[in-house]
């Protein structure tokens, strides 16, 4: 068993690891009597649309698994808050209202949320969070080992930065939003690796993930420290790594540093094969997201066995503790490792990402169209 320690805004989270291969369990999703019928109705609410994965691969991907679990019955009824707390506050109440089965639940602001997620519970209604805790009476939670990312993340950057990385190589730090809990768990990973190996010049929260606040924070950085000082870039996210290379290009930067990413969207992995990004954390979200509709569906049916089995994992918040939970694995994205990830997985194929302009890269990168 291990612990993790997070601090989440003024939020304290640990983690316990209790349960071991929970998601490979046996047994059928029909070996319980349900309370429910295959007729499910699933709410699922989703934060933004600036990662594109949400509207790519998480929706589809619940959608359709939870047609598959509800022999074509399950019904899964979605909105997008678009980075707007008060937008997603209405659509859960709207959801309570309409009396959906079960609530899926990645929150904009997991403080902001809490009232909503209260509601539901007196309703009767399950609410299972997704990708990022809540606060309240939480059902369930399933996410990816977040702290783990940001370790995954600084390793990386000492590995790109070579054996003789010391306190004189000055990086700058592109947090994720303060309002995400996942943004502080990814910060802390990297911290824990960072910290002492290298000095951490800037350090910024980026306000709701925008990439536009993350362009104008680091031509800021590049301002106070120097556009040649700078000798790598934490980037929490594909969207802000993006921003950080459009800052520095327009700083006259033609040798970008290493800059790390999260999320592996096709962008990214482009600028991987083409050298502009050193790596990005591929979170396999067809896994995450199957695996939380599978909770959604025992959850709604009443199946506490299969679901006690999906949920081996322990979290604690201040609000409410031992939170069944399953935490999914994260791999580091490099151009050597592209294939057997998300082309092997079905993410990309090879002509989505070998575009005319990088034939020479993906060639060299072992990639083909």
């Amino acid at each position: 068993m291990r612990r993790i320690a997070i601090s989440v805004a003024a939020t304290t989270i640990s983690v316990s690891l209790a349960g071991c291969g929970a998601l490979n369990a046996t047994g059928s999703m029909d070996d319980a009597s349900p309370t429910k019928g295959d007729d499910i109705n699933v709410g699922l609410l989703l934060p933004e649309k600036s990662n594109p994965q949400y509207e790519q691969f998480h929706y589809p991907v619940i959608k359709a698994k939870v047609a598959s679990l509800t022999h074509g019955k399950g019904r899964v009824e979605y909105a997008n808050a678009e980075a707007d707390a008060g937008k997603q506050a209405r659509q859960l109440k709207q959801m309570i209202h309409e009396r959906v089965d079960v609530i899926l639940l990645d929150p904009v602001d997991a403080h902001a949320i809490a009232g909503g997620v209260r509601e539901a519970k007196e309703a009767g209604i399950p609410v299972i969070a997704y990708d990022r805790l809540a606060e309240g009476p939480i059902d369930a939670y399933i996410t990816f080992d977040n702290e783990l990312v940001g370790e995954v993340q600084g390793r990386s950057l000492l590995e790109a930065l070579g054996e003789d990385v010391g306190m004189s190589d000055k990086i700058v730090m592109m947090n994720g939003s303060p309002t995400d809990p996942n943004a502080q768990q990814f910060k802390a990973g990297a911290l824990r690796v960072l910290d002492g190996r290298v000095t951490i010049a800037r350090s910024f929260d980026t306000k709701d993930w925008k990439p536009q606040n993350a362009e104008k924070n680091m031509a800021e950085a590049i301002k106070e420290i120097g556009k040649n000082n700078i000798k790598a870039v934490y980037a929490a996210n594909d969207g802000l790594a993006a921003s950080i290379v459009k800052a520095l290009k327009a700083a006259g930067v033609t040798n970008l540093p290493p800059i790390t990413g999260q999320d592996a969207e096709l962008s990214a992995v482009q600028r991987i094969v083409s050298g502009e990004q050193y790596m990005s954390v591929y979170k396999p979200y067809p896994q995450e997201a199957e695996n939380a509709a599978a909770m959604a569906v025992t959850k709604a049916q009443g199946k506490d066995i299969q679901f006690d089995a999906l949920t081996g994992e322990r979290v604690n918040s201040t609000t409410h503790k031992d939170i069944p939970t399953h935490l999914v694995p994260v791999v580091a994205l490099r151009k050597d490792n592209i294939k057997d990830t998300v082309i092997k997985d079905g993410m990309f194929e090879p002509s989505d990402i070998c575009t005319p302009e990088l034939a020479a890269a993906c060639a060299a990168a072992g990639l083909q169209k």
